[in-house]
């Protein structure tokens, strides 16, 4: 799990926070210095989180559960959709949909309905149906998956949210909370941290920065799926062996019965002649 140096960071410009007069005052424990107007993030507590988070990502990756990665902003679109993509995990890159977690059985159902839409298509039944209704369901099922195809396959509710921007996030980050779903998310200097449960102080606005961050919480998280893929295929070898020790036990149990019994005759006669 390697955690970005102090230079990669900088060269990321992670260390630019907004104007000074647009701060929260709850990031204060974050900011190193003011420059120009200009907040400066202490890049050496930024590392540190990003290896605290890290560690905590990869521990739910190797447990089999689901991270939500959610970042609607122009700048980190592409980075999410690429990196979730690669560890198999869900996203929102588009609008947030509300009560997408508070009311997760009704997102579900939406779900349902494009895949009904698919198995449609597939079995012959769209075919048989008039042009405009033809019509009309492919449009639904472009919405459904420009809003929803990242998460088709979302059982049920993610063990974590990975935010970029809390504060254009809101809603994603309120809805977690109520459900206390641990959020981890890239904190700007004009955020409010409080809400956050794993904050990693960085500028949310230059791509390059919002790349490094994802470059380093999703190579440790596949560190974790791939822990977890080993430990599978060492089950069954295990489990062999367990079996194979308790019938070596069952067949020493059942060679040592028959002496027992041929002791208790032996013992009766030797009784039988004393009298």
């Amino acid at each position: 799990m390697a955690t970005p140096s102090f230079e990669q960071l900088l060269e990321a410009g992670c260390h630019f926070g907004h104007l000074k007069r647009k701060w929260n005052p709850a990031m204060a424990p974050y900011i190193f210095m003011e420059r120009n107007g200009i907040h400066i993030i202490d890049l050496y507590k930024t590392a540190a989180k990003i290896e605290e988070a890290s560690e905590a990502l990869r521990q739910i990756a190797k447990s089999g559960r689901k991270v939500l990665f959610v970042a609607t902003k122009k700048q980190a679109k592409e980075a999410i959709a690429n990196k979730a993509s690669e560890i198999g995990m869900p996203y929102v890159i588009e609008r947030w949909p509300g009560g997408m977690l508070t009311n997760f059985p009704t997102i579900r159902k939406a779900v349902k309905k494009m895949t009904t839409i698919d198995k449609m298509t597939k079995d012959g039944t769209f075919d048989n149906l008039s042009k405009r209704e033809k019509l009309q369901i492919t449009r639904q099922r472009a919405k459904l998956e420009k809003n929803l195809g990242s998460i088709a396959d979302l059982g049920r509710l993610p063990a974590a949210l990975f935010v970029v921007d809390v504060m254009k996030e809101h809603i994603a980050v309120a809805e977690a909370k109520r459900l206390g779903i641990p959020v981890f998310a890239m904190v700007d200097t004009n955020s409010n941290p409080e809400d956050v449960d794993f904050v990693i102080p960085a500028n949310d606005d230059a791509s390059k920065s919002i790349e490094v961050v994802l470059d380093a919480v999703c190579s440790a998280m596949a560190e974790g799926l791939e822990e977890r893929k080993v430990e599978k295929n060492d089950a069954p070898e295990d489990k062999e062996d367990d079996a194979h020790a308790a019938g070596k036990r069952r067949r020493v149990r059942r060679s040592e019965a028959p002496a027992e019994k041929a002791e208790a005759p032996a013992a009766e006669n030797e009784s039988a002649s004393q009298d």
